[in-house]
């Protein structure tokens, strides 16, 4: 599923890299472009709403056969690729109309013939982005993949202001981590840092992007041991660029997800408590219920070596003084002892011990019932 997934499209990106281009806007040649990429967009909304009326139709007994709605669907989508086509046959040398014609293709699935219209456009105008993050998207999917590192980077090299190439590059070198090592020659923890990076710059450059700061708090989820801190404090951010009830209390849920793995299970209670929305019923169950096994299974005993207790506690005393509000989007890789973020100092030493102890037992268990999958990358945008 991961591997399927596609970063975003070049198809919101078109009208802006071709405005910054030479091209005025009086230019005729682009007004004939932009009056066939409007009939594109009205396309896709009409096709988008026929499908809807067609599934509401169908849950009524009525609506018409697939094969109908098929026929009536490309023979639309057919109007539109007749004007990109008379369009390049009249100028085939004007890059934004391949890039495009490209994108278009791509948004029905013609994603060979898309990919030719992006090399098309890169070759007549190299300073592109556009192009070059069209053809890593392609790259991404089908490989090779060294491809995509290349073109995104060729990408941000010529916008380093467009967050969306930052967010692609750092999906792909987290989906395929193997093709990374070798490309770049570091570690799987330095793919897993390289991609995090990729992703702050992302959010530096858009910050009130909901999506793109999810899509960076879930990636912490396929890192073992788990980062917890660095994960705390990014879905926290994600909970600052939410813009509704339901998108603050998914948050809530993940945020739930993480202090139980982590221990905090008082907080995590808390969390689950404001957790009001029925889409979320069946994760608060499931989470409820894992709380509460947690929660029985905990000891407060103190085992009989205490050799090491001493050194772990300095650590955690240490941890509570300089994690109670850890910077945003801290490039730390936070060690794995110290990846459990201690609550409040306790007044005497038996709790802390006791804090010491399940936090040396932490890494062969952290991720135990935990019901997560690792990020998919943010899929296509019409």
């Amino acid at each position: 599923m991961l591997a399927a997934s596609q970063p975003s499209d070049v198809t919101n990106l078109i009208q802006e890299e071709t405005n910054a281009t030479t091209v005025s806007s009086n230019d005729p040649v682009k007004q004939q472009l932009d009056d066939v990429m409007t009939d594109d967009d009205a396309a896709m909304d009409e096709v988008d709403q026929w499908i809807r009326d067609n599934n509401a139709a169908a849950a009524k007994g009525g609506g018409e056969t697939r094969s109908e709605l098929n026929d009536r669907i490309n023979a639309r989508l057919d109007q539109v690729r007749e004007k990109y086509e008379e369009f390049l046959r009249q100028h085939p040398d004007y890059a934004p109309g391949h890039l495009a014609y490209g994108s278009f293709l791509n948004d029905i699935g013609k994603e060979d013939l898309a990919a030719g219209e992006f090399e098309t456009a890169s070759k007549l105008d190299p300073k592109d982005p556009a192009a070059w993050n069209g053809l890593a998207n392609y790259y991404g999917e089908n490989g090779p993949i060294t491809n995509a590192f290349i073109d995104y980077q060729k990408a941000i090299a010529l916008n380093p202001t467009e967050p969306v190439y930052y967010e692609n590059l750092a999906t792909t070198v987290y989906l395929f981590r193997r093709d990374a090592m070798a490309f770049y020659k570091i570690t799987e923890p330095q793919v897993f840092d390289k991609s995090l990076a990729l992703y702050r710059k992302a959010i530096q450059l858009a910050p009130d992007d909901f999506e793109l700061a999810s899509d960076y708090a879930e990636s912490y989820y396929g890192i073992r041991p788990l980062r917890t801190n660095d994960a705390l404090v990014a879905w926290t951010n994600a909970l600052s660029a939410a813009h509704n009830d339901a998108e603050r209390e998914g948050v809530y849920i993940h945020l739930a997800r993480i202090k139980i793995a982590a221990g905090r299970y008082a907080e995590a209670r808390v969390q689950l408590q404001a957790v009001t929305n029925s889409m979320y019923a069946d994760l608060k169950s499931r989470l409820e219920r894992n709380l509460v096994a947690k929660e029985n299974a905990r000891t407060n005993s103190v085992p009989r070596n205490l050799q090491n207790t001493n050194a772990a506690i300095n650590r955690l005393m240490t941890n509570n003084a300089s994690a109670a509000n850890p910077p945003p989007f801290s490039p730390k890789e936070v060690s794995v002892l110290t990846n459990v973020p201690p609550g409040p100092q306790p007044k005497s030493l038996e709790p802390l011990q006791a804090q010491a102890t399940n936090a040396l037992a932490a890494p062969t268990n952290l991720l135990n019932n935990l019901e997560v999958a690792p990020p998919a990358p943010r899929p296509l945008q019409n």
